[in-house]
């Protein structure tokens, strides 16, 4: 997004690292600490980064852990979860009863939500039916979100010849999410890992018989549960 980041969106974006499947790097690779990952998730600066994240230990949201790395207070760990339930609400509003793309709509979820109060979101949420994955499939309620992690892995832990099928896709790279949808790569699609490159840059795979090279960056954001 070109606009600043608000920090609700750094909350989420920490919040999504504290609670990973598999392990979301910078494609710099390396060791890199919480800024780095934060400041390319949310396309900013390690040093703006860095500034929000002291910032938000001032606020008592963040905290420094025994190796010094920033995590989640149990305040901040709250509000986090609150604001990633409420962006999950908005998406399945703006796909569901507006009509807006699965892109279309985590773009626009960011944008709106200061907009609406938390009895507006659980209005929305009753009028949904309470639906239980946001458009991404991602769950609503943040504590199945956290016991589903550990049935699920990032394409780039599967083997050659293992079958999976697609239950969530990163969305914290808006361009990420759009080739995701613009390749077929959607929640419920079953694939199978057909072959990795020297290196496990590419990752070949195979989908209702159409073969498709996947990127290492773009492999490891694809959450899948392998096939019995």
């Amino acid at each position: 997004m070109a606009h600043g980041h608000s920090t609700d969106e750094y909350l989420e974006t920490i919040y999504f690292l504290a609670f990973p499947i598999g392990e979301y790097k910078p494609t710099g690779g390396g060791n890199p600490t919480l800024s780095s990952r934060v400041a390319e998730m949310l396309g900013v600066s390690r040093a703006s980064a860095g500034e929000m994240l002291k910032r938000l230990e001032a606020d008592g949201l963040v905290e420094r852990g025994e190796h010094k790395e920033a995590i989640l207070t149990p305040s901040g760990r709250l509000r986090a979860e609150h604001v990633v339930r409420k962006h999950r609400i908005i998406e399945c509003w703006l796909t569901g009863f507006l009509g807006y793309t699965a892109g279309e709509a985590h773009i626009h979820a960011d944008d709106l939500g200061d907009s609406f109060t938390d009895d507006m979101i659980e209005r929305m949420n009753e009028k949904l039916g309470r639906p239980e994955r946001c458009p991404h499939g991602w769950p609503v309620e943040t504590e199945f979100e956290q016991a589903e992690n550990h049935e699920l892995a990032p394409l780039t832990e599967l083997a050659p010849g293992e079958r999976a099928s697609i239950v969530r896709l990163a969305e914290h790279d808006g361009d990420l999410l759009h080739w995701f949808y613009d390749n077929g790569l959607a929640p419920g699609v079953e694939l199978e890992l057909r072959a990795v490159s020297p290196g496990r840059r590419e990752f070949t795979v195979t989908r209702g018989g159409t073969e498709q090279v996947v990127g290492a960056k773009a492999a490891a954001g694809l959450y899948v549960r392998r096939a019995a």
